[in-house]
């Protein structure tokens, strides 16, 4: 049988049953924060210094230089100066499932969607390297584009335990309205797993419609910076415990009345 078929009469688990199994895991995480396991957690701070961190950014705009990529870069570089690695992985416009409630990623203890056919279980690999994970999405319809839903829905479901206590934030951009609903629904899934949230100095939104556009939201991209640098200090916080908080810069507005 191929991985990614589910026959008639296999095993299921029911999501309620899954559900309690990762409020299980989540009382555990609650312990480490940082999403190292306990005892890794109660090593020396020197020790803990000597990690490279690094944060999964994943695009979940079907254009691969769009909005939410110059976004998703502004953030790149802000957290390179601030010394911490990033990699943008985009969710693309080829195809991506939605969950079916199989329950084959409990039933079989897979720690991955069961469906191997597009980038969910790539992006759960990579997830299982990074220390932080940032979610970002262009507004369709006052919601986040459907595809990043999809993807981030299965990982958190069928790999929640890779998520467990790494710091998490999320992005939207729109052409006008609907991004403050979009943005709250991008970081409930991270609330359910207690991965701490990333704050900016305003909420993480920026507007633009054609592509690029978002560039000239200057007080967008310095969300953007402000958040990376937030980012940083509590990755490097849990890290070590002696991380200087970030300087601000002063503060930039933007009404985008012309």
């Amino acid at each position: 049988m191929e991985k990614n078929v589910i026959e008639e009469g296999e095993e299921l688990i029911s999501r309620r049953e899954a559900l309690k199994k990762m409020g299980a895991l989540a009382a555990t995480a609650a312990i480490s924060v940082s999403g190292v396991s306990a005892l890794a957690s109660c090593a020396p701070a020197a020790a803990a210094s000597d990690k490279t961190l690094k944060v999964l950014l994943i695009n979940g705009s079907a254009r691969r230089n769009g909005n939410t990529f110059t976004l998703l870069s502004e953030i790149a570089k802000q957290l390179k100066k601030n010394s911490i690695e990033s990699k943008i992985v985009g969710v693309g416009n080829r195809p991506v499932r939605g969950c079916i409630a199989c329950g084959q990623c409990h039933a079989k203890q897979l720690g991955k969607c069961t469906f191997d056919d597009d980038i969910c279980n790539e992006i759960i690999d990579k997830m299982a390297e990074c220390d932080a994970v940032i979610v970002g999405a262009p507004v369709y319809y006052g919601q986040p584009a459907g595809q990043l839903l999809a993807v981030v829905q299965r990982m958190c479901y069928s790999a929640g335990n890779k998520l467990q206590g790494k710091p998490a934030s999320a992005v939207a951009v729109c052409r006008r309205g609907g991004a403050t609903a979009a943005y709250q629904t991008l970081l409930m899934p991270f609330q359910m797993l207690n991965m701490p949230i990333v704050t900016s100095q305003y909420w993480n939104i920026g507007y633009g419609g054609a592509e690029g556009e978002v560039s000239q939201d200057a007080e967008g991209l310095q969300t953007m910076r402000t958040l990376a640098d937030n980012m940083a200090y509590m990755l490097k916080q849990f890290a070590t415990g002696t991380a200087k908080f970030p300087e601000r810069e002063r503060g930039k507005f933007t009404n985008f009345i012309r």
